[in-house]
């Protein structure tokens, strides 16, 4: 083995080539070998071993929301990465919207930056903010380690962040492919939303009945159009409905560059379940029906769907009502999405290398971080999730990190109980209690290029 400050040992160790019984060694916070399980343990190092304790790459999670600076009342960079880190997350790339100032110039980005400094447990990196009035702003953003430009097609629900139109969008994308970067896209067509019945009021499938299909379905196939003209990157946000897959299919076989997310409680929650009145449910697109949720998991198992992402949307708990027009829409996420996605993974037949994939593995090549992050592998940094998959444990809000104990998990016992969550080497969670905040704040990678050959994996 080679030198190392740190060994990690384990019965299983989920590694890009499968899970095997190995000791991984670390030196100067990076994995500097994946050797046999005996392999004898340098002098000097320290030798933590996990037993039959899974280790995992610690996951990246691409789409959150933190909120800081402006609404930290709803979370903050303390709340949302000490959340993260109770699940196993060990990068997360923060929305530019829901703060105060949104993400969409570069002195908004200082600012930022500025405000979460000190304050993160695990790495963060931010996304721009595309805008009908800020194409100006995109390169300034990109050249200053953005990774990546945010931008809806219907109304975000905040002022300060409004939608493009379809001649805005075409302009925005327009200028981000000028240098190869990347669009992620809040996809429903406006149109179909203000056509669609809008009665209010706490009845679950009236909220349903107010996001149809249709608007996402629209939206995606305007979008992948656009980027197939434009030779762009783009990248579905939070995919709800399943009726968009054949074109996004379609679409990748045809080489257009469009990656796709889903979302844990996509996945894991259904549209029958949910009581009248229970906003900790709502989201934008909408949780969906049963059948619907089968759709989302064979795309996720032919690679139709890349990668698994909380979209972790806090808000205070007043915002919550029971009325599902105006309560706030957005479902927090960050420690419970490993425990809930490998729960319905393994029930349907999946094992953990297909979480690591769909959770680390993916969300790290979309982020441009393949190269450091989502894996197990020599030269990635020491960035670890131990699992213990077949403990269970019973959902209870006032045992939650995050800022506002709102969730849609409530008394619900979930397989996967995370023992620890290491971050460059460093032990950053066990057992629920954390050490001080030491995360770093990531830019792109300048020397990433992303490829410009017929793919549609991240």
């Amino acid at each position: 083995m080679t030198d190392a400050e740190l060994v990690l040992r384990s019965t299983r160790v989920v590694t890009p080539e499968g899970t095997r019984a190995a000791s991984v060694a670390v030196a100067d916070g990076t994995i500097t070998a994946v050797t046999a399980h005996d392999a004898p343990v340098p002098d000097g190092a320290r030798l933590e071993d996990l037993g039959d304790d899974v280790l995992l790459p610690g996951l990246v999670d691409t789409h959150v929301h933190v909120n800081d600076p402006g609404r930290t009342e709803w979370e903050g960079f303390r709340t949302a990465t000490r959340a993260a880190a109770a699940g196993g997350i060990t990068t997360l790339i923060d929305m530019p919207l829901n703060s105060l100032p949104p993400t969409t110039t570069v002195g908004h980005l200082r600012a930022k930056r500025r405000v979460a400094a000190g304050k993160a447990h695990i790495d963060v990196g931010f996304w721009g903010g595309a805008l009908p009035d800020n194409v100006r702003d995109l390169r300034p953003l990109h050249e200053a380690g953005v990774f990546g430009f945010k931008a809806f097609l219907s109304p975000s629900g905040v002022a300060e962040f409004p939608h493009l139109g379809q001649e805005q969008l075409a302009r925005s994308l327009e200028e981000i492919a000028a240098f190869d970067g990347l669009l992620t896209v809040h996809a429903e067509d406006p149109r179909h939303l203000a056509a669609a019945p809008q009665r209010g009021g706490p009845r679950y499938a009236d909220f349903l009945a107010s996001r149809p299909r249709r608007a996402e379905d629209t939206a995606i196939a305007h979008l992948v159009d656009l980027a197939r003209r434009l030779d762009a990157r783009v990248h579905v946000l939070h995919l709800s409905s399943g009726d968009a897959l054949p074109v996004i299919a379609a679409a990748k076989a045809d080489g257009v560059r469009v990656t796709v997310e889903t979302c844990p409680h996509y996945l894991t929650l259904t549209a029958e379940e949910i009581p009248d009145g229970a906003s900790e449910f709502k989201c934008c697109p909408p949780i969906r029906e049963a059948a619907n949720r089968d759709l989302l998991w064979q795309a996720l198992a032919d690679g139709t769907i890349d990668c698994v992402v909380t979209d972790h949307s806090p808000s205070t708990a007043d915002l919550k009502t029971d009325d599902f027009s105006t309560a706030w829409g957005g479902i927090s996420g960050l420690q419970l999405s490993l425990p809930a996605v490998w729960t319905e993974a393994r029930a349907r037949g999946h094992g953990l290398e297909d979480v690591v994939r769909w959770m680390a593995a993916h969300t790290a090549r979309l982020a441009g971080l393949g190269t450091r992050k989502g894996a197990v592998a020599p030269g990635h940094d020491a960035d670890f999730a131990v699992l213990a998959p077949d403990e269970t444990f019973t959902v209870d809000p006032a045992a939650l990190q995050h800022r506002n104990r709102v969730t849609a998990y409530a008394g619900r016992t979930l397989h996967g109980v995370v023992r620890s969550t290491w971050l460059r080497g460093r032990r950053v969670m066990a057992g629920g209690e954390f050490t001080e905040p030491k995360g770093r704040l990531l830019t792109r990678s300048h020397g990433h290029r992303h490829p410009r050959g017929r793919t549609g994996t991240p």
